[in-house]
């Protein structure tokens, strides 16, 4: 730690960001303060796929996917579709996405994303070994499967993920079906990440570890929060609806919601969102063992406490769009394509991620205000990297140095 400690830090979100920033603080002796409107880990934390995917270097910034994107939108039925009164608010996150679809992109965000997603797991390990996990984290891995309609894509998947030295098992339908007996087999291949981690219960495992973070003498203020700068050279003022607080540094962490704040702060960072979606199947967990991705159809399936559940489908909508009943049918009609022996389905659910046309999260100081930190725009892997985001942000915070390089995380990078 540097000479001079940070005296008190003030967190925007309630989120696994959030929750696992504020818990690395305290173990540093740094005094946190975690604020949210909501209870921690009721928005994208509660409602995601549950996945520890530290093999998910790839994201949608490929060329191989830029040629399927019109076909995509005009079907009714597909994983991706677009709010079409959301388009004029949407064009520049378009334009900077494709202008970012291309292989030296795409292999700066694959190699960026490996960086930390290499450490993710072990940085879970350490917290796990301070909560209760019984019936909240199994580890009996994550198989994807694909049909041999983009063969060329997921050759280009397994090369990269190969020559990144991420460790993948590829397997044939007959290998997939000793996994996994209950699926109907309308899938050619797949590959299995069998030292993969899933969650039964993600809303258990964030109040686990927010219970941890007021343990060790975490506050949590339940306030929504207006705006925050920094108001003095040592000191930053976050302003709720309910009051003013002073800290010495303050970090955004809500997400989709960031925007607003940095708005705010001068810098015009393009972030977005995602709205993904989800239903469970009660009663049904136990036809599948491991979470199952169906990578054609943009979906996947997560036995957990609640039940089994169907996830999936991107659509750009902003987060003002209601809940598209289109969007759960299609996890639904998903979901029976693979287990025809599913009934109905119930818990409705709408979360946002946040997305950034590189897509690569947002870590480190602000450029206009340096006691502000920004840790955001995890895209789907902000399950993935709630432990080592966590890690990272309170050793900027305390002004300690690190082996890694930071700067393609850098907010810097969109001006």
């Amino acid at each position: 730690m540097s000479e001079k400690s940070c005296s008190s830090v003030g967190i925007i979100g309630g989120g696994i960001q959030g929750v696992c920033i504020g818990l690395q603080l305290l173990k540093k002796n740094i005094p946190a303060t975690i604020f949210d409107r909501n209870d921690p880990g009721m928005m994208a934390s509660y409602g995601n796929a549950g996945h520890f995917s530290p093999y998910a270097v790839l994201q949608l910034n490929r060329p191989d996917i830029l040629y399927d994107i019109p076909k995509m939108l005009l079907s009714s039925f597909g994983p991706l579709a677009l709010k079409w009164n959301y388009i004029p608010k949407m064009l520049p996150w378009i334009f900077r996405y494709l202008k970012n679809c291309n292989k030296k992109s795409m292999l700066h965000t694959a190699r960026s994303m490996n960086q930390i997603l290499s450490l993710s797991m072990d940085a879970y390990e350490e917290i796990f070994q301070e909560i209760d996990t019984t019936n909240l984290v199994d580890q009996k891995g994550i198989i994807y499967i694909w049909t041999n309609k983009n063969l060329k894509s997921r050759e280009l998947e397994i090369k990269v993920r190969n020559e990144l030295g991420v460790k993948q098992k590829i397997l044939n339908v007959k290998e997939i079906l000793d996994l996994e007996p209950n699926l109907k087999p309308v899938f050619s291949g797949g590959c299995f990440y069998d030292y993969a981690y899933h969650a039964r219960d993600p809303h258990g495992i964030i109040k686990k570890i927010f219970e941890l973070f007021l343990k060790r003498g975490g506050k949590f203020i339940k306030q929504d929060v207006i705006s925050v700068h920094q108001s003095q050279k040592d000191q930053t003022l976050i302003k709720t609806d309910n009051g003013e607080y002073k800290f010495e540094k303050s970090v955004i962490a809500c997400g989709a919601y960031s925007k607003k704040l940095t708005d705010q702060l001068g810098e015009k960072i393009p972030l977005d969102t995602e709205r993904g979606y989800h239903v469970h199947f009660k009663g049904m967990e136990n036809l599948l063992r491991r979470p199952v991705i169906f990578l054609d159809r943009g979906f996947g399936m997560t036995p957990m406490n609640q039940g089994l559940r169907a996830v999936g489908t991107v659509e750009l909508g902003g987060l003002k769009n209601p809940l598209s009943k289109k969007r759960i049918q299609y996890i639904v009609n998903c979901a029976k394509e693979l287990l025809p022996q599913l009934g109905d389905h119930e818990d409705e659910w709408i979360g946002f991620r946040p997305t950034l046309p590189d897509f690569l999260p947002v870590i480190g100081p602000s450029k206009n205000n340096q006691n502000i930190i920004y840790a955001f725009g995890h895209q789907h892997l902000g399950w993935t990297l709630g432990a080592i985001t966590g890690k990272i942000v309170s050793g900027v915070l305390a002004n300690e140095k690190t082996n890694l390089d930071l700067s393609p995380y850098n907010s810097a990078r969109f001006n």
